[in-house]
């Protein structure tokens, strides 16, 4: 048996193929353009390399809603040229095998949950912050949806009397978790990227506090186990205590939650999270084809 995988990123495309056990034989990835010429060589690798079974996860917002006309579009996209294209329908007219389809946050949360630092929890809350931010709820191993997927990472976030009365980026929302701390938040303040500025900048202090102020949010509605983040914003290691010690200050002892260095941690499996998810989560597309 041969799994296929997409993770479907606003900048790239990762196509994979694995054996049974999710053993990665191939990859390849390429940048994101228009539907057109990126779905063409999506189309080319997978003629390339059949396999019986695709997960993918896109960038959205996508239709996750079986019962709507739209399943399968990714939606109200800033990437204008992919509004309103219907991902799923696109690959199920080319090959006639399982998909799986759901958000590219989706992915790496299942990948974490069943691989990586979430891997024995049974209730775990996955964040992104790279970007822009997005979030995933597995609980007792199913994604938490209603109408659709959640958006956590567009809740409203109190500013920081130090941020210089900044407004945010989020064409939205402006102060929502994104328009704060998302990465192109980052260059906006700084006209460079986060990697670039000095780790001991008060900034970093400014921008755990809101990602501290998001988890406790996330805590206080959901419960969960672990909260894991990813993303090339999280990839600042000095962070983590920084967030860790102010969630503790911010949720002043009203609820009880695990050891903080065990409650808030950074992926385990870096950037395969998605990849790897996405291959098990075609791999489950097959079972249940099966069954």
């Amino acid at each position: 048996m041969k799994l296929g995988a997409i993770e479907a990123g606003g900048t790239k495309f990762v196509c994979a193929v694995s054996d049974d056990n999710i053993k990665i034989e191939d990859r390849e990835q390429f940048p994101t353009t228009t539907p057109e010429e990126t779905m063409a060589q999506v189309f080319a690798y997978f003629e390339q390399h059949p396999v019986d079974a695709i997960g993918i996860g896109s960038f959205g917002p996508v239709s996750l809603n079986e019962d709507a006309d739209d399943y399968g579009h990714i939606t109200n996209t800033p990437k204008l040229a992919w509004k309103n294209y219907n991902f799923l329908g696109a690959m199920k007219a080319h090959f006639d095998i399982p998909f799986y389809f759901t958000t590219d946050v989706n992915v790496a949360a299942y990948g974490e949950y069943k691989a990586g630092a979430g891997r024995g929890k049974k209730n775990i809350l996955y964040w992104t912050v790279g970007t822009g931010v997005g979030a995933s709820y597995i609980q007792h191993g199913k994604f938490l949806q209603g109408y659709s997927h959640p958006e956590m990472g567009h809740i409203l976030l109190r500013p920081d009397e130090r941020d210089n009365g900044f407004k945010g980026v989020c064409p939205y929302h402006g102060n929502c978790f994104e328009g704060l701390a998302a990465g192109l938040s980052i260059e906006k303040r700084f006209g460079k990227k986060g990697y670039e500025i000095d780790p001991s900048d008060e900034f970093w202090e400014i921008e755990a506090k809101y990602i501290a102020q998001a988890c406790v949010n996330a805590t206080l509605i959901l419960r969960p186990d672990i909260i894991i983040f990813g993303g090339g914003v999280m990839k600042q290691s000095q962070l983590f205590p920084q967030i860790q010690a102010e969630f503790v200050k911010q949720l002043a002892d009203y609820v009880d939650f695990p050891e903080i260095t065990g409650y808030i941690k950074h992926v385990a499996l870096g950037d395969d999270a998605g990849i790897t998810g996405a291959l098990m989560l075609a791999k489950k597309a097959l079972q249940e084809i099966k069954n």
